[in-house]
């Protein structure tokens, strides 16, 4: 492995210092949650060794979410970056060939890259709407694609595709022999109809959420993998031993008091992020300057400056090298 730190790590809120930070405009989740503000409070645990696999109820909680889905089909990790980390290196090697839609979260191609297998990028497109173009991805596919890696609903645009090409993606996968991985992070985060986990729907397909984005515990390090293949899970689950051996029960018993809570958390939690898109849509709507595709799950925008002839080079060279997303859940200025 070849590893080299990714900039959006070096740039982190947390890595610059959060107290330096008078506005941030870039936060990738809804605001953080306390204990108290979820209504948790830790149980006198024991601090032993947990299940491999995860704590039990908890992947029972989050196979329930689903229609064909059991407990023994989720892997806990160490949040959505583990899992990440995990399907990375148990299915690529250096001989291998994956195919990524682009933008992407950051370890969806920094550990391939890293691992050395060749990547091919499939660019979403503004004017397009940002849709998944599925033809351009069976274009790109080579004869050793061991993997297609999409998000959904977006990150960083917002942009959720529509069921059709979500089974059009599985098809795509199941007919070329070779796994999609859908990162659903921000799927509980959906405005209107919540498509249904991959895994559900194949057992070529893996879905990868965590409790980071939606739930706004990052600070629990507590995400899952889930795929319907025994075989690959096992793999998985070797992988998971290797690296950690199990997670930690204090973040296991707070993921799953707050998966019992997750229907009414969110009951409040997405009215309110709504409202929060519709300030933001109404200043894009007032100012000629910029342009977004109206984000359909998630908490993040991904505006265009509709730069004319007359626009401010200078500011834009200030500007050049950082590139700048918009979030809702906070307070949408830059850092002093």
């Amino acid at each position: 492995m070849n590893y080299a730190r990714m900039v959006i790590e070096k740039e982190a809120p947390e890595e610059y210092g959060y107290d330096r930070i008078r506005f941030n405009l870039s936060e990738s989740s809804i605001a953080d949650q306390k204990l108290s503000d979820i209504g948790l409070s830790l149980p006198d645990l024991t601090l032993f060794y947990g299940e491999h696999r995860g704590d039990r109820e908890l992947r029972a909680l989050v196979a329930a979410q689903d229609d064909g889905l059991s407990p023994d089909d989720v892997l806990v990790t160490a949040g959505a970056a583990g899992a990440l980390f995990i399907i990375s290196t148990a299915l690529l090697s250096e001989r291998d060939h994956l195919v990524v839609v682009r933008p992407n979260y950051a370890t969806n191609i920094e550990t391939p890259r890293a691992i050395g297998c060749a990547i091919s990028y499939v660019d979403l497109d503004f004017d397009d709407d940002f849709a998944v173009d599925v033809d351009r991805l069976a274009a790109a596919m080579r004869p050793n694609t061991r993997l297609i890696s999409v998000t959904c609903p977006h990150n960083p645009t917002g942009t959720t595709m529509g069921r059709a090409d979500l089974d059009a993606l599985v098809a795509l996968a199941e007919s070329r022999q070779c796994h999609l991985l859908v990162d659903e992070t921000y799927r509980d985060l959906s405005y209107g109809r919540r498509l249904p986990a991959a895994a559900s729907l194949s057992r070529s397909a893996i879905s990868v959420s965590s409790l980071s984005k939606a739930f706004g515990i990052p600070g629990v390090r507590i995400g899952w993998l889930v795929t319907r293949d025994t075989a690959l899970q096992e793999r998985f689950l070797a992988a998971k031993e290797q690296i950690g051996i199990c997670g930690s029960v204090i973040d296991e018993a707070i993921a799953r008091g707050m998966l019992q809570r997750r229907d009414a958390f969110l009951a409040t939690l997405l009215p309110d992020m709504a409202k929060r898109r519709d300030i933001v849509q109404a200043w894009i709507d007032r100012e000629p300057l910029v342009g977004w595709v109206r984000p359909e799950g998630g908490v993040v925008g991904f505006p265009r400056l509709n730069v004319g002839a007359d626009f401010d080079l200078d500011l834009l060279r200030k500007a050049a090298g950082r590139p700048w997303h918009l979030c809702w859940p906070r307070p949408l200025v830059r850092d002093a």
